[in-house]
């Protein structure tokens, strides 16, 4: 296995949707050369008014710090999409550079969905790489584009020398119910086709690659059963 592939990824819940029991998560994959990648950055410190739905728990911050971590050890976060609950601690990582879907970004410009977090997310250009659909970032670990939840969002494979491959499908699937070849009950979903076509990629993708563990990061039963920090898989 290549040096800086990835070695550890931990697990870190930041906070929750009360109402509706759902976990707000983020990742952390650390690689044999000691680079620190995180995927997502959870919800903001100060959550806007209009964002009633959401809670805050122990951010990433807080997270990091309980294995050793300080935000100027980041080198990358894969920001999978600009929603608030998972880009909303971007601006924190001073030294990172971001990686996102080119699409996604462009979108992401004049969308109003993103507009409240923009200090989060809009950081220099020179800062950001701007990514063309599925790319291996390094040896065991892969962006998938997986459009549908928004325009250019991306989830994510890491490979690990002794769990194998983890997909980490983000809002492609956000629970496993809805991981499933059957027509889902999505009509007012605009992008419900992009959405079901993202879906049957990452089935695809889980068939052909035996991928034995699927993290659905808003599925609140899953989560449960779960490692999370300072726990890790490896």
């Amino acid at each position: 296995m290549s040096q800086n592939a990835p070695q550890r990824l931990y697990l870190m819940q930041v906070g929750s949707m009360p109402e509706y029991q759902i976990p707000i998560v983020c990742y952390l994959v650390q690689t044999g050369d000691g680079k620190n990648i995180l995927i997502d950055s959870g919800l903001p410190e100060i959550m806007p008014e209009e964002e009633t739905e959401f809670e805050n728990g122990r951010d990433v911050i807080e997270q990091l710090a309980s294995i050793g971590v300080t935000p100027g050890d980041i080198d990358t976060v894969i920001s999978t999409h600009y929603d608030i609950d998972h880009a909303g601690r971007h601006a924190a990582f001073t030294k990172a550079r971001y990686i996102v879907q080119r699409v996604h970004h462009a979108d992401a410009a004049s969308n109003p969905r993103f507009a409240a977090n923009r200090p989060q997310w809009d950081q220099p250009i020179e800062r950001i790489r701007l990514v063309d659909g599925d790319t291996e970032l390094l040896p065991g670990l892969e962006l998938i584009e997986t459009s549908g939840h928004v325009p250019g969002h991306q989830s994510v494979l890491v490979r690990l020398p002794n769990t194998g491959a983890v997909l980490l499908p983000i809002d492609a699937v956000p629970f496993a119910e809805g991981f499933t070849r059957d027509e889902q009950g999505d009509e007012g979903n605009p992008n419900a086709e992009d959405t079901r076509a993202s879906t049957i990629k990452l089935l695809d993708l889980v068939e052909r690659e035996h991928i034995g563990l699927v993290i659905f990061g808003h599925d609140a039963e899953q989560w449960e059963t779960l490692k999370k920090a300072p726990e890790f898989y490896e």
